[in-house]
C-alpha cells in the first residue's frame, strides 16, 4: 500500500519552494504502516495534469496529498474544495504560461477533499501545529492539483483519498522576503514555520487520513 505527497518547484521569486522539500524528506518513508512516495511538480499548467495522472496510474494509493505555497500564511491550511477552473491572475507559470479563466477538464464545478479535513486540523492543533480549515485554494497551480486528483480518483472509479495542503513560507523563504522588504528599517516580516514542523504536519495529516479509513 502507498501513499503520494507531492509538493511544487520553486516559482516567480521564490528561490526555494518548501513543499518540494516536504516531499523530498517524507519519500522513502513508512508512515502508519503505509510507504510514502515523494515527488515535485513542475510549475507549469500544461504538464501537471499528466504528472498527476501518471503518478496515479503508477502508484494506485490509498492516499494523496498534493501541498503547496502559501504566501502569507501563519498556518498549515488543509483546503476543503478545488474548483474547476485555472486562472493565473498576476502569476504566470514557469514557462509563461497565464491562462484566465479556463476550465481545468471536463468535468463538475468542484470537487471536495476527501481527507478528513475537521479530523486532520483539530489533530495538527492538538500537536500544537497552527492549522486551519480553508475553502478556497485559489485558482493557480494549487487548486490544479486538489481538482485535477479528485477529477481523475473520480474518473477512473479509483477509491484514493485526496486533497491539498497548504503551508507557510519556510524560514529561509521569510527572511528572503524581509530583506527585500527592508524589514530592518521598519518592513514588514511574512510568517514563516520550520521545515520539520511543515513535513510532521503532513506526516500527521497522513496519519489522521489513514486512520479514518
Amino acid at each position: 500500500m502507498t501513499v503520494v505527497v507531492t509538493g511544487y518547484e520553486p516559482f516567480g521569486e521564490l528561490d526555494t519552494n518548501p513543499t518540494a522539500h516536504v516531499a523530498a524528506e517524507l519519500d522513502g518513508e513508512t508512515v502508519a504502516g503505509e510507504s510514502v512516495v515523494g515527488a515535485v511538480l513542475p510549475v507549469a499548467f500544461d504538464s501537471v495534469t499528466a504528472r498527476l495522472e501518471s503518478l496515479l496510474a503508477e502508484h494506485d494509493p490509498t492516499v494523496f496529498v498534493s501541498t503547496g505555497v502559501a504566501r502569507g500564511s501563519a498556518a498549515v491550511r488543509i483546503e476543503r474544495v478545488g474548483v474547476n477552473v485555472a486562472d493565473a491572475v498576476t502569476t504566470p507559470d514557469n514557462e509563461g504560461a497565464d491562462p484566465r479563466n479556463e476550465r481545468l477538464a471536463d468535468g463538475p464545478a468542484a470537487y471536495f477533499s476527501t481527507l478528513p479535513v475537521e479530523s486532520v486540523v483539530t489533530d495538527l492543533l492538538d500537536e500544537g501545529i497552527p492549522a486551519c480549515l480553508s475553502n478556497t485554494a485559489g485558482t493557480h497551480l494549487c487548486n490544479d492539483a486538489l481538482y485535477t486528483v479528485r477529477h481523475a480518483v473520480e474518473r477512473d472509479g479509483r477509491e484514493t483519498r485526496s486533497g491539498f495542503v497548504h503551508l507557510p513560507f519556510s524560514p529561509s523563504l521569510a527572511a528572503a522576503a524581509a530583506r527585500e522588504n527592508e524589514a530592518a528599517r521598519g518592513g514588514s516580516v511574512p510568517p514563516s514555520m520550520a521545515l520539520t514542523t511543515q513535513t510532521r504536519a503532513v506526516r500527521l495529516a497522513i496519519e489522521t487520513t489513514l486512520g479514518s479509513l
